[in-house]
């Protein structure tokens, strides 16, 4: 038996969270890029060889059923190595002014998203968890217009602050998913103004996602992007965000594909469904391509939610 009640035990990993983060802000960006880099590439390859990444692994083989298991664990590897860049960027995005910003991002296919915002419009954005999501985010503040978008609510709480914090000084609008207002009526509000609305819906958070075709196998994605170009008239985007190598470092490649068409006939329902497969059309293709700026360490497809609900549920 335990010495100390379970929730003193909890709070005491949750303190040593908080503090792991705040350290991670007050040190990392302090350090030389190189350096910072190296370190969290440590960081990666130590949690692989110690077993973690068991789940990243499940999805990358889902998507690349052709890969042996030399070539799975490579791309595992790979995979942690730029899920861990992605903190690493993190915890120094504060301290980079908006030249360093554009430096660190390269941009495809941006001209249809200009001319909508620059018709004093707003542009909804379906993202995957590709790359660097809130380097894209921080950039689109400065260099495009108004950022409004959804975070999920972390545990612990302070570490939730922590980061609403950190996003809302890049000069982003965030809105809680859970715990507060219900967020779809304000991204409503948003999508009257100017600005971008990017969202992150390759994995259903809400029990009531869409289930779609994925990379050839049946997956729940959130059916928020779609209902809110659809309920606001307004255009959907699919997004897809890369890493790329840069000669002092790394940066993004953030590449926004043509708006998907919406149906001229269906309920809203059909209407959002088609809309949604649409975009996870286009994201199964820059996974297959880009599979290690995939930074999924939870269940996405179909199977894999099934087998989880069976665990938490205790059933063998």
């Amino acid at each position: 038996m335990s010495r100390f009640p379970g929730t003193v035990l909890s709070r005491a990993a949750d303190t040593v969270t908080v503090a792991g983060f705040r350290v991670g802000w007050s040190l990392i960006r302090r350090m030389p890029e190189r350096s910072a880099y190296a370190l969290f590439d440590r960081i990666a390859d130590l949690t692989v060889a110690r077993g973690g990444g068991a789940r990243m692994r499940a999805n990358y083989a889902t998507v690349r059923p052709e890969l042996d298991d030399t070539a799975l664990d490579a791309l595992v590897r790979e995979g942690m190595r730029a899920y861990m860049r992605y903190y690493c960027e993190a915890f120094r995005l504060p301290v980079l002014t908006p030249d360093e910003l554009a430096a660190r991002v390269r941009v495809e296919g941006d001209g249809a998203i200009r001319e909508v915002l620059g018709a004093g419009g707003s542009v909804v954005c379906f993202l995957g968890h590709l790359g660097n999501w809130d380097l894209a985010g921080a950039w689109g503040a400065v260099h495009l217009g108004p950022v409004t978008t959804v975070a999920e609510r972390l545990e612990p709480e302070e570490v939730f602050g922590e980061f609403l914090a950190f996003r809302t000084g890049l000069g982003m609008t965030i809105h809680p998913l859970t715990g507060g207002p219900p967020p779809f009526p304000l991204l409503r509000e948003a999508a009257k103004g100017v600005g971008l609305i990017p969202l992150l819906a390759d994995r259903d958070l809400s029990r009531d996602g869409v289930e779609v075709d994925f990379c050839g196998e049946p997956a729940r994605m959130a059916a928020g992007p779609a209902a809110l170009a659809l309920a606001g008239r307004r255009p959907l985007h699919p997004v897809s965000i890369r890493h790329e190598r840069r000669d002092a470092g790394w940066g993004i490649v953030i590449t926004f594909h043509e708006a998907v068409e919406v149906p001229g006939s269906g309920t809203t329902r059909q209407k959002v469904s088609a809309m949604t497969q649409s975009c996870a059309d286009v994201l199964g293709e820059t996974v297959r391509t880009h599979t290690a700026d995939w930074h999924m360490l939870q269940p996405v497809f179909t199977k894999d939610l099934d087998l989880d609900r069976l665990a938490r549920a205790g059933v063998t």
